[in-house]
């Protein structure tokens, strides 16, 4: 059997492994692939790729001498202008726009020649910065929606293998540290190896046949979740296994034992995170509707190899594979007093002080989302300043009285003039002036007298689409408006929608109505301590400037979802030691033992390679990482151990409320005195 398992997944390799090789073709991250489905902002965005000539590509070129520009550097700026117009095909003629200190010069660049695609953008972006050249104190910078495009892309796609490196590096060293093993270690590695490139095979599928975007967000998450996840379905699998092995003497045997003890646990725990990230098909934001198929993708792969390819391997490889460590057949473990029985006898002997103390450590920890910084503008998206972020702080500082960065007007075409003698009326607009039209369109690029992302274009970009009925109001400014709302209306949606599937699921695995909302509520508690602590690093120590909007609802969901994991490896062996006759005390503190160290090795695999994510150079992501990482430790070591063992303890039978182990074992009745036993005693 095992090597008809092991000939199925190198077949299924051969015909899906071209494609998983496909998925970085498919990958986008324009910004009409983050953007609501149905905002304002997105609909400019795909109205403008149908315009003669498509999507305009927007930059600013930015020259800035300390002191003040010379005559000859506005020559040379001039000359370098010239030769932009003459080889490419730009949207107008450019003119210059000195700041009033004289020290800096903008020339606003747009063409419609690169269109929609990415990679003519990426050339006709390069080539204007390898036309613009400074120098002798003379700073030259491109800038511009089109600019940071560029530099976000190229960011995203380098991604991919800092990534994939750092996570497996990461789970490898944690692995060798948990075995103590040469060679165990690599056998999970290997199979979430498989795992991933499988999931990149079905994810490139899903956007083939059913159009589901991928960003490099969203598929940079679906590999940290393919190696966390399936790295902890393997090491409960291994270690319910290498306790089979010393009760059975033939390792197929065992592996089945092993299988049918913990696979209710790592179905219901797979199946959960699944349920949870499905939850996102509610949301509005393209970028969280994307992730939702995309994670569930990499954990149904990795479950799917863990309990089929991990298995068939480790029974090929026989005992062996746990050298130097074997475990004979009918020998026992060393009995030794364990870190989480030490843990379980602490919050055994004063639980109702264990659950007090760790609740309010937990509030407490939660007050500090109130210290997060605000909503983290475009410029701030970068651990390291590209060039179009530089020119954009130039920019900043040297036209504080207007917007550097045009909002973007769709209106009919028939109402063009109306509209333009509206806008140019609206509170807060500087200039507005007509670009180009078609399609029963006319494109208007208004430029606001507050500074791009500030309260005062907020206010201004709002009056225009209260003023122009029939009209769309766009560009990267009204995007950030429109991110910052739909994240707050996906937050109302996709939160009660995940707690009632986990509450759902929790409920028919442990037939219990009081054990899944105890899980619920110490996940939950787990994610508001989690954005505290971000709350008070994020500012003071990592010097970010705002907060990504989506970073409230993509914690919650993957904490959520993933904190129950461990909570459902430890009621599952606390109801099966229950049913074996264990009293509920017992029960749960044996859980607790046997389940501790695999729980705790579990929540610090995933925990690394959610914080893999902090190392990557966008703010977004080492935002989401930290939170994560943070919250999956804390559930490990504090709300798993402490306490929802010591609410485990207080509340006794009444944890599996209404099932058959809430209610008291019958007695059973005393036997009957045989009867020529009573007469003689008489």
């Amino acid at each position: 059997m095992p090597w008809v398992v092991l000939g199925l997944w190198v077949a299924a390799l051969a015909v899906l492994g071209p494609f998983g090789g496909k998925l970085a073709d498919v990958q986008r991250d324009r910004a009409v692939d983050y953007l609501p489905a149905s905002a304002d902002s997105t609909q400019v965005a795909e109205m403008q790729d149908r315009l003669p000539g498509g999507e305009t590509t927007r930059l600013v070129l930015v020259y800035h001498r300390e002191g003040g520009l010379t005559a000859a550097d506005r020559d040379r700026a001039a000359g370098q202008v010239e030769r932009i117009a003459e080889t490419f095909e730009l949207t107008g003629r450019p003119g210059p726009v000195p700041s009033k200190d004289g020290a800096t010069l903008m020339y606003p660049v747009g063409s419609t020649a690169p269109g929609t695609d990415e990679e003519a953008r990426d050339d006709f972006v390069h080539g204007v910065r390898k036309i613009t050249e400074g120098g002798d104190g003379l700073s030259v910078d491109v800038s511009g929606p089109g600019a940071l495009a560029t530099d976000a892309a190229e960011v995203y796609t380098s991604l991919g293998g800092p990534l994939l490196y750092t996570t497996v590096a990461v789970v490898a060293l944690l692995l060798i540290l948990i075995y103590r093993s040469p060679f165990l270690w690599l056998v999970p590695l290997v199979v979430a190896g498989i795992a991933d490139f499988l999931s990149m095979a079905v994810a490139y599928g899903l956007h083939q046949f059913l159009g589901t975007p991928i960003s490099g967000q969203s598929s940079g998450v679906m590999t940290i979740l393919v190696f966390g996840a399936g790295t902890d379905y393997a090491l409960l699998l291994v270690s319910r296994y290498r306790e089979e092995l010393r009760r059975f003497e033939r390792p197929q045997e065992a592996m089945r034992a092993a299988l049918r003890g913990c696979g209710p646990a790592v179905l219901a725990s797979s199946g959960t995170v699944a349920a949870g990230l499905l939850c996102l098909l509610a949301a509005d934001l393209n970028s969280s509707r994307g992730m939702g198929p995309l994670g569930t993708v990499g954990v149904l792969c990795a479950l799917v190899a863990m309990v089929t390819l991990l298995p068939a391997l480790l029974v090929l490889l026989g005992r062996r594979v746990f050298w130097p460590l074997v475990p004979a057949f009918g020998s026992r473990p060393k009995e030794r007093r364990g870190l989480f029985a030490a843990m379980g006898s602490s919050a055994g002997r004063r639980p109702l002080a264990v659950l007090a103390t760790g609740g309010a450590l937990l509030g407490a920890l939660a007050l500090g989302a109130f210290a997060l910084p605000g909503e983290l503008k475009q410029e701030d998206s970068f651990t390291e300043r590209p060039q179009a972020v530089t020119a954009m702080r130039t920019l900043a500082e040297a036209y504080p009285e207007h917007s550097t960065q045009p909002v973007t007007v769709l209106t009919p075409s028939g109402r063009a003039e109306r509209s333009l003698r509206e806008i140019r009326a609206t509170e807060g607009v500087d200039t507005a002036r007509t670009t180009r039209a078609g399609q029963g369109w006319t494109e208007i690029s208004v430029v606001a007298e507050g500074a791009p992302q500030s309260p005062a274009e907020t206010r201004t970009i709002e009056r225009l689409r209260d003023t122009l009925d029939g009209s769309y109001v766009g560009g990267p400014s009204a995007e950030q408006i429109d991110l910052t709302e739909t994240n707050a209306r996906d937050t109302r949606i996709v939160v009660p929608l995940v707690l009632l599937s986990v509450l759902l699921i929790l409920t028919v695995l442990l037939r219990s109505l009081v054990a899944p909302v105890l899980l619920t509520v110490a996940v939950v508690g787990v994610w508001g301590a989690s954005l505290g602590i971000a709350g008070l690093v994020f500012g003071p120590l990592f010097g970010f400037g705002g907060t990504d909007p989506g970073l409230g609802l993509l914690s919650f969901v993957f904490l959520v979802a993933l904190g129950v994991d461990y909570g459902i490896f430890l009621m599952h062996r606390m109801r099966e030691e229950s049913l074996g006759g264990a009293e509920p005390a017992a029960a749960a503190l044996t859980a607790l033992r046997t389940t501790g160290a695999v729980i705790a090795s579990a929540g610090l695999v995933l925990a690394a390679t959610f914080a893999v994510l902090t190392s990557m150079p966008m703010v977004q992501l080492v935002e989401l990482g930290f939170v994560i990482a943070v919250g999956v430790l804390l559930d490990t070591f504090l709300v798993r151990t402490y306490l929802v063992t010591s609410a485990s303890l207080l509340l006794g039978r009444k944890l599996w409320w209404p099932g058959a182990l809430s209610k008291p074992p019958r007695q059973a009745d005393p036997p009957r005195e045989p009867e020529t036993a009573g007469a003689a005693a008489r």
